[in-house]
C-alpha cells in the first residue's frame, strides 16, 4: 500500500525552451516555492556569484548558459517533485532529447518578447511525438512583449498545440500589475519588489474587492474583465484526461525573475500533471506498480566533483524499488552489480538513499559498467527503447597537445563520451581520433572540460565529413561488401562500441556509395 501512494507522490518532468527564455530562473524560484532553497541565486548577476544553483558545471556559470542537465528534486505539499532542467542551446540538443526519455511531463517556457523560437519548436515536436504532457509558462512579463492573445494564436500555430489558458496577466511591461490565477479564481499581489526571497502576497477572492481597486485601479479592474470575457468565449475549457492524453495545453503567465506566476504554475502542476507512466521495452510494456524493479540509464556525468574523478549514471526507475545494497541485474552485461551509495540530487549536492521509488532518478557511482541507454533489472532480461546516439553533424581530430599528459587525455575522452558529449570514432586506416558532435560549441566544452577536470590539453583540426553511418549487412562474406571496405577503407572508422562506421564527404558521395552497394545498410543512429 506504502509503495502504491509513493508511486502517485512522484511528479518527474523537464523544463525545456530556446536558449535565454528563463528556464534556469524558473528552476530555481519552483526550489524557491519549494523550500528548498532560502534564496535564489541571480544568474546573470555579476554581484551575486553564486550562480543559478542548477548550473553547476564551472563552464555553465562562466557563459551563462545550461550545457547539462541538471537533477533537482523537493518536496512541495506532500509530493516529491523531480525536475529536469535541461540545456536550452542547440548544440546540446541531443543531451536534452535523451532527457525526454526520462521525463512523465513538460514545462515549455516562452519568452513574452520573442514568442514562440526555433528550438522550441524541435523540442515540442519531440514532446508530441512521444505524447508527452505539455504545460506552457509564458515568462519575463515585467517586460514589453507581445500581446497576450497574440501570443496564445503563435503557440497555437507554430507548435501545433490547443491551448487553454489557466492564468492570465494583468497588464505588461512597465504595467505590469500581477496574475490573475483562472484555475483558483483569485489575484495575488506582492507587497514588496523582493526578487531574491518570497515577498508576502496578498489575495484577492473577487474582482470587485474595493481593495483591489486601490491596489491595481480601476482601469486595470476593467481591461482584465474584458480579457477574461474574451478567453470563456475563445479557449476549451480545462480538462485533464486532454492534458495527460497530450490533447490540450495549459497556459501559464508570469515572471519567473520576480516571482509572478510562479507558485500559480507550481500549485496547478501538482494537482492535474501525472504521476509515474508506464514505459515500453523491447519486449512489453512495464508499468510502474510491478513489483520488480527496472530502470535505465539516460545521462552519465563525469567528474559531478573534480578532486574525486567520480562519474555518476543516472537512472530513472520505472518499476519496483531500487534498495542500496541490492544486486540488481545489467542486462547488457548479462551480470549482477551491487550499489553501497545510490544518490538522490539537489543541482550538486547529493545524498545517499536507501530506497527510492519509480519516478525518482537515482545517481549511481560508476567505474566504466554504464553507457546511454543501459537497463538494470531484478533479473529480467528487457531494454529500453528510444536512447539512441544521433548522426554527428560536425568532426574534427583531436590531437594531444602535450605529450606528457597523454594518459590524462585517453582517460578524459573515454569519461566524456561516455557521457554522450560526443561521440568518438577511430579510423581503421591510421588509427587517429575524431570526435563527432551535434552542434560546433561542444567541441569547447570538450576542451575546456579536458583542461580543467583532467589537466589535459588538446587541440582540434578540422576534418571534411558531410555525415557519420553505421553499417549493417546480411552477409559480411559477400565480395561486394569486401570491395566496399577496401575501395571505402580511408573513409571508415570504428565507434566506441566497435561498430563500423562510413564517414561520407558529401550528400552526393552518400548517394552515390548507397546506389553503388545497395546489400549495405546505412543508419544515421546507432539504435538499429
Amino acid at each position: 500500500m506504502v509503495f502504491l501512494e509513493e508511486i502517485q507522490k512522484r511528479r518527474t518532468f523537464g523544463i525545456i525552451s530556446h536558449p535565454d527564455a528563463g528556464k534556469t530562473t524558473l528552476t530555481e524560484k519552483l526550489l524557491l516555492y519549494g523550500g528548498a532553497i532560502q534564496e535564489a541565486g541571480a544568474v546573470k548577476s555579476n554581484k551575486i556569484k553564486k550562480g543559478a544553483t542548477s548550473d553547476f558545471m564551472e563552464i555553465e556559470r562562466q557563459r551563462g548558459i545550461s550545457v547539462a542537465t541538471s537533477v533537482l528534486a523537493f518536496i512541495y505539499k506532500n509530493k516529491k517533485i523531480n525536475i529536469l532542467d535541461t540545456p536550452g542551446h542547440k548544440d546540446f540538443a541531443e543531451d536534452t532529447f535523451r532527457t525526454l526519455t526520462a521525463v512523465d511531463s513538460v514545462i515549455v517556457v516562452i519568452d513574452v518578447a520573442k514568442g514562440v523560437e526555433e528550438q522550441t519548436e524541435k523540442l515540442v515536436e519531440v514532446c508530441r511525438m512521444r505524447k508527452i504532457p505539455i504545460i506552457v509558462f509564458i515568462n519575463k512579463l515585467d517586460r514589453e512583449g507581445k500581446d497576450a492573445f497574440d501570443l496564445l494564436d503563435e503557440v497555437e500555430n507554430k507548435l501545433g498545440l490547443r491551448v487553454t489558458p489557466l492564468s492570465f496577466p494583468i497588464g505588461m511591461g512597465y504595467d505590469f500589475k500581477g496574475i490573475y490565477n483562472l484555475w483558483e479564481k483569485n489575484i495575488q499581489i506582492f507587497e514588496s519588489d523582493q526578487k531574491q526571497k518570497i515577498a508576502k502576497k496578498i489575495e484577492y477572492r473577487s474582482l470587485n474587492d474595493p481593495d483591489l481597486n486601490a491596489a491595481i485601479g480601476q482601469k486595470s479592474i476593467d481591461e482584465l474583465n474584458e480579457s477574461l470575457e474574451l478567453v470563456e468565449g475563445i479557449y476549451p475549457k480545462f480538462d485533464q484526461q486532454e492534458y495527460l492524453d497530450g490533447e490540450l495545453q495549459p497556459v501559464f503567465f508570469g515572471s519567473a525573475l520576480n516571482n509572478f506566476g510562479v507558485q500559480e504554475l507550481l500549485d496547478c502542476f501538482i494537482q492535474i500533471a501525472p504521476p509515474p507512466l508506464a514505459k515500453s521495452t523491447d519486449k512489453r510494456l512495464i508499468q510502474p506498480d510491478e513489483e520488480d524493479f527496472s530502470g535505465f540509464v539516460f545521462k552519465i556525468h563525469a567528474n559531478m566533483d573534480p578532486n574525486h574523478r567520480d562519474r555518476l549514471a543516472f537512472i530513472k526507475i520505472v518499476s519496483g524499488t531500487f534498495k542500496r545494497n541490492t544486486p540488481y541485474y545489467h542486462v547488457r552485461h548479462k551480470k549482477r552489480l551491487k550499489f553501497s551509495t545510490p544518490n538522490a540530487f539537489f543541482a550538486e549536492k547529493k545524498e545517499i538513499v536507501d530506497i527510492s521509488f519509480p519516478g525518482d532518478i537515482v545517481g549511481l557511482h560508476d567505474t566504466g559498467n554504464f553507457k546511454i541507454g543501459d537497463t538494470l533489472t531484478a533479473g529480467e532480461e528487457i531494454n529500453y527503447k528510444g536512447i539512441p546516439s544521433f548522426s554527428p553533424e560536425h568532426f574534427r581530430y583531436i590531437n594531444n597537445a602535450d605529450p606528457l599528459k597523454a594518459k590524462q587525455l585517453n582517460k578524459g575522452i573515454d569519461q566524456l563520451m561516455d557521457e554522450g558529449v560526443a561521440q568518438l570514432f577511430t579510423l581503421n586506416l591510421n588509427g587517429r581520433k575524431v570526435v563527432g558532435t551535434v552542434g560546433a560549441l561542444q567541441f569547447e566544452v570538450i576542451q575546456y572540460r579536458l583542461l580543467h577536470e583532467y589537466g589535459a590539453k588538446s587541440s582540434f583540426e578540422n576534418l571534411n565529413v558531410f555525415k557519420a553511418c553505421w553499417i549493417s549487412t546480411a552477409d559480411e562474406k559477400n565480395a561486394n561488401y569486401k570491395d566496399f571496405l577496401r575501395v571505402k577503407q580511408k573513409f571508415l572508422a570504428k565507434d566506441k562500441r566497435n561498430q563500423l562506421v562510413f564517414f561520407a564527404d558529401s550528400s552526393f558521395s552518400l548517394q552515390m556509395t548507397q546506389q553503388k552497394y545497395p546489400e549495405i545498410t546505412f543508419h544515421f543512429t546507432s539504435e538499429f
